[in-house]
């Protein structure tokens, strides 16, 4: 009874590992984003080619107020794009596609995973200071 109970348990255990990074893995998402950082900052809220990234999940796109979005990004956050976890996946995988005439010089990341570690590391990063 005891191993058939420590099974149970170990089975309960996997799975429930397995849907806690069903979602990506904030630490292989830490490595994806050095294809980011040339343009992107996630250590303070400042500009640089791109916007600051801190607290991008679930900002308005176009938002960060001291960045010169393209007029389409622009549009797309007045029309009510948000970033979430699915919209941040269709962007990462094809900004032009997701977001036609956006400035974002990037072709976009072609592995699923990798693009879910990416958004799950940014789910760890903290909002800039008030």
């Amino acid at each position: 009874m005891t191993r058939k109970l420590g099974l149970l348990t170990g089975i309960c255990l996997l799975l429930s590992m397995s849907t806690l990074w069903a979602d990506g893995d904030p630490e292989r998402g830490e490595r994806a984003f050095s294809k980011c950082s040339a343009c992107h900052s996630i250590e303070n809220p400042r500009t640089r080619m791109g916007p600051h990234l801190m607290g991008v999940v679930g900002r308005p796109a176009g938002s960060v107020v001291d960045y010169n979005y393209s007029q389409a990004m622009k549009d797309a956050g007045a029309g009510g794009l948000v970033w979430n976890d699915e919209k941040l996946h269709a962007f990462l995988s094809s900004p032009k596609k997701t977001v036609p005439g956006t400035s974002m010089r990037f072709f976009g990341l072609w592995s699923d995973s990798e693009i879910d570690d990416l958004i799950a590391y940014l789910k760890t990063v903290p909002l800039p200071p008030q």
